[in-house]
């Protein structure tokens, strides 16, 4: 009998490491792919980090685990895919003072769609990641539920997986922890066993974004001049060094003085101003969601489900319904600095619902 192919997601760490391993054992025929998205000798800084996805280094690792294990690897570029649709629309996003997630845009908008098609030209079945997820059969249709080891469940940046595309998705992972994948890489021998998790956005290998808009897009870097921080009544109380230094919900490195901490709460790019408030004014009971995608029916009529606005949180149960071309999502319990560019993502209980983009106006 002739085993189905699988193109497995190799980023040179050890999850992917594990996951390829457990492709195997679940008695398919494997093919290692590492996809090369990002030059890092272009830009300037410590970006060339040995432990980043797709450096050099994790790609030679992948292709030592590939060999080990006597599979095919292959590196593909999708360099040109990669800058137009991630970094582009990462500069552009903080240029308009808000806060992008790129790696929620990268799985929606790049790795699933070239790794399946990729997978069609190799004539592969399905695709592999060594993503924290689980998937699941209901009423015929898979879906996305999080994984054994809820401290490392990836879900929520996996909301914008087209519904095409995860029918054809194995998350290897979905039973492990990841205590037993450093374990099963360290039995198994693998070089990858013990490389530390990278925390930093994959084409900042220094986590400076100042620096990496800098180099990247110096002239319109060379626009973002100093200016005013205001209160919420309109009073200047102190000068900011430009605008795309600062997120939603910060507190330190702003050089106010108050009796009780200032935070961000909202980035004005159009009129170079910071506007601060105390902490309680950045709780909101509401937001918008935009660029949706959705794994059930979409809500057209006011439905409940937990609303989780960023990764690691907890969620709190909100009501979710169409509004003209978008959702408007109430919490039941406000939440501190929903952030436009980020991600608001639905769940009922552990199973994925959706997610979109968050906007507050």
């Amino acid at each position: 009998m002739t085993k189905k192919k699988v193109l497995v997601a190799m980023s040179g760490g050890v999850d992917s490491s594990v996951a390829l391993l457990k492709i195997i054992e679940l008695g398919y025929e494997p093919i290692g792919i590492t996809m090369k998205l990002w030059e890092y000798q272009n830009m300037g800084g410590n970006s060339v980090d040995e432990s980043n996805c797709c450096s050099v280094s994790a790609i030679n690792n992948a292709k030592l685990i590939c060999d080990r294990l006597g599979i095919h690897h292959y590196t593909l570029d999708f360099t040109d895919i990669f800058k137009e649709a991630i970094v582009d629309n990462f500069a552009d996003e903080y240029l308009a003072g808000r806060t992008p997630n790129p790696c929620v845009r990268c799985n929606s908008f790049v790795k699933w769609d070239a790794f399946v098609e990729q997978a069609d030209i190799l004539g592969a079945d399905y695709i592999a990641t060594g993503h924290y997820a689980k998937t699941i059969i209901k009423n015929g249709k898979k879906l996305i539920v999080k994984s054994k080891d809820l401290s490392k469940d990836q879900s929520y940046v996996l909301w914008g997986i087209p519904s095409l595309t995860l029918e054809r998705t194995i998350f290897p992972l979905a039973e492990l922890t990841k205590k037993a994948v450093r374990k099963i890489a360290r039995d198994n021998k693998f070089e990858t066993a013990d490389i530390p998790e990278s925390m930093d956005i994959c084409f900042i290998g220094d986590n400076n974004y100042k620096r990496f808009l800098n180099d990247y897009v110096p002239e319109k870097m060379r626009k973002v001049t100093p200016g005013e921080i205001k209160d919420e009544n309109g009073q200047i109380v102190g000068n900011h060094t430009g605008y795309t230094n600062y997120t939603i919900g910060q507190r330190k490195g702003l050089g106010l003085s108050n009796p009780e901490p200032r935070y961000v709460k909202t980035i004005d790019a159009d009129n170079n101003t910071i506007i601060v408030a105390k902490k309680k004014s950045l709780y909101s009971d509401y937001c918008f969601a935009t660029e949706t995608n959705w794994f059930i029916n979409p809500p057209e009529e006011k439905t409940e489900m937990t609303a989780q606005i960023r990764y690691n949180s907890t969620g709190t149960l909100a009501t979710v319904y169409k509004k003209n071309d978008r959702y408007l999502v109430k919490f039941k319990e406000p939440q501190l600095a929903a952030t436009p560019g980020q991600s608001v993502v639905f769940y009922d209980n552990d199973l994925l619902l959706g997610g979109g983009i968050i906007e507050i106006k």
